[in-house]
């Protein structure tokens, strides 16, 4: 059966969406930043155990003293492990995609309810919709809006819009057609009908939608991390891609303390909107009101009382000056250099290079007054944000070999700055126990011997797609072995468990790379070429950027590192430990007396 080219349709399809209406999608970016930027501003004004105080109180009201306890217990938690910015960046992306959701779920479920024709069309489209892996939903995105938030807050709506649209239309079609007949007898518009009769009796069901609306939202945080969306996502995926079970478990911990809060929150808030609801917290209270034990964890303030608990906390977080923010932490003016604060985006992918001289290029640029923010990304994003302008520029390019499908196809879009370091080279490396393996041609016919697989990195790396397309073919490997894809620090890690074990691996590898010092490992050498010739590493901006920024473009294009260097920087943040790397970077610039002054002068 002949191929359908259903991908290369939907290739041209989005080709030509991008083409026809970018500035619908420039407005949609627009609107949907200044909505999340709001909701952030005021979620992070004030200090975080006010806030939590706040939110407590709202617990308290909502289902009882109990809760309002332990939300302040676990949003103090949040906060004990540095994860306080992050778990609110993730709440606005949560209210913002939320929000939108229910603007639409809800006129759409309301529609699918009084029309079965519209419920028809509807309904394999949701299934779709739902059954859609949440991830593919960000290449699009990826496209369409670019990295950072934007492109995470639309897929998590696209995910999260079935069961709105689901639940709303079952709520309205489960209301007693007595009564709506009975409404309809009496003269009442059909208008009315729905916003006095049903609407209300639908609210339980329509809240348990909002319910879900959240709960799928929150189940895309991480993916939303993985397209520079930040927040407790992007802690998650630092973590995967850094291998810190530590950091992964504190983002994890933070992330269930907001999904039970705003679960716990969304159904009380149900029953109280909801007049069915109000009548049965009504007999619960009369069935309990002579029972003394457990009566004080019960008991739930009045809403003015909890109102004026919240004024209050304000009015105390104003009168001592707990209103801060995200500002008063800046580290604008950490040097005396020309940047006044000026932000510039660095974008990396977790290869230990990019890792060194990116946090390295924070720094520097620190000293000399800039704000800088990092983004971890995988390499196709990565690159579709310095093309679309959403990065500045990137340190860790491998030109003209290993990133060349990025480089073709965004090379209108950015400017080479030059390389820094090289040349490089790409093997496969086994350990030097394995004497009977030198080459790459040696692993034929040993696939037993490595479990018929080899350990690689990140999919979207240049170096796995050469190793896949041509290596494997060159050397008569293709269905003997199989390319584990997975991430640098995983494959590591796995070098590690095997080396540490004395047991055979074989891993995909390039130099300079510290593991090289850390373990006696044989480079497989390659007879055919089949990797090609060593790359450089080159710097990569945005169009326009050195002209923007002169200075910067200036140091970033007389940028140079040694191999020894080089290598001495990715030993220090090895040393130092994870998440440490920007202090690991200032220790070995005290150990290089002079270096920052040469690499970015004044």
């Amino acid at each position: 059966m002949p191929r359908l080219p259903l991908g290369q349709w939907v290739d041209s399809s989005v080709d030509w969406l991008q083409a026809q209406l970018a500035w619908l999608f420039d407005a949609i970016s627009t609107g949907v930043t200044g909505l999340y930027d709001g909701i952030d501003a005021v979620l992070s004004a004030p200090e975080p155990l006010l806030f939590a105080g706040i939110l407590a109180v709202v617990a308290w009201w909502l289902r009882g003293l109990a809760a309002g306890v332990l939300a302040f217990a676990g949003f103090a938690l949040v906060d004990s492990v540095e994860l306080w910015e992050e778990a609110m960046a993730t709440l606005s992306l949560v209210l913002v995609a939320t929000l939108v959701t229910l603007v639409i779920a809800v006129p759409l479920g309301i529609w699918a309810a009084r029309s079965k024709s519209v419920s028809a069309v509807l309904r394999p489209v949701l299934d779709f919709m739902q059954t859609m892996p949440a991830m593919v939903y960000l290449i699009p995105g990826i496209i369409f809006f670019g990295v950072g938030v934007v492109p995470g807050i639309i897929a998590t709506i696209v995910f999260a819009l079935p069961p709105g649209v689901r639940m709303t239309e079952l709520g309205i079609r489960q209301v007693d057609g007595e009564l709506v007949e009975a409404a309809e007898a009496f003269g009442t518009t059909p208008r009315d009908t729905l916003v006095r009769v049903q609407l209300p009796l639908a609210l339980p069901t329509i809240m348990a939608g909002v319910n879900q609306v959240i709960m799928l939202g929150l189940s895309m945080v991480v993916i939303a991390g993985m397209v520079g969306g930040g927040g407790l996502g992007g802690a998650v995926y630092r973590a995967i891609g850094n291998v810190d079970i530590g950091l992964g478990f504190e983002a994890g911990v933070s992330i269930v303390v907001l999904a039970m809060y705003l679960d716990r929150i969304t159904g009380a808030l149900g029953r109280q909107v909801s007049p069915l609801g109000r009548r049965a917290l009504a007999k619960a209270r009369a069935l309990t009101a002579g029972r003394r034990g457990g009566k004080l964890w019960a008991h739930r303030p009045q809403p003015v009382t909890a109102l004026i608990g919240v004024v209050v906390l304000a009015l105390a977080a104003s009168g001592a000056g707990l209103w801060g923010g995200k500002g008063a932490t800046s580290t604008t003016a950490s040097g005396p250099g020309g940047g006044h604060g000026k932000k510039i985006s660095i974008g990396y992918i977790p290869w230990d290079e990019g890792i060194a001289s990116t946090f390295l290029w924070k720094e520097l640029l620190e000293r000399r007054g800039y704000e800088v923010e990092t983004k971890q990304l995988e390499a196709g994003a990565l690159y579709t944000g310095l093309a679309g302008g959403q990065l500045d520029f990137q340190t860790d390019a491998w030109l003209p070999v290993t990133h060349a499908q990025y480089w073709e196809k965004y090379r209108n879009k950015l400017e080479d700055l030059g390389s820094w370091y090289g040349p490089t080279s790409l093997e496969l490396a086994v350990p030097s126990y394995m004497k009977d393996v030198k080459s790459l041609a040696d692993l034929k016919g040993k696939a037993d011997t490595f479990k018929g697989r080899i350990v690689g990195i990140e999919p979207s790396a240049g170096m796995m797609g050469i190793l896949k397309d041509k290596v494997l073919k060159d050397y008569g490997l293709e269905g003997e072995y199989r390319v584990v894809d997975g991430s640098t620090p995983g494959m590591l890690a796995e070098l590690k468990r095997a080396y540490d074990r004395k047991e055979p691996v074989v891993v995909t590898l390039w130099s300079p790379h510290w593991a090289y010092s850390t373990h006696e490992l044989t480079k497989l050498a390659d007879p055919k070429g089949s990797w090609g010739k060593g790359d450089g590493v080159h710097t990569l901006a945005r169009k326009g950027f050195a002209q923007e920024n002169p200075e910067v473009g200036a140091w970033l294009k007389n940028f140079e590192l040694s191999e020894k260097q080089l290598t001495d920087l990715e030993a220090v943040i090895q040393e130092t430990g994870k998440g440490k790397e920007q202090e690991a970077v200032r220790t070995w610039l005290d150990r290089n007396k002079g270096l920052a002054e040469k690499l970015a002068p004044q």
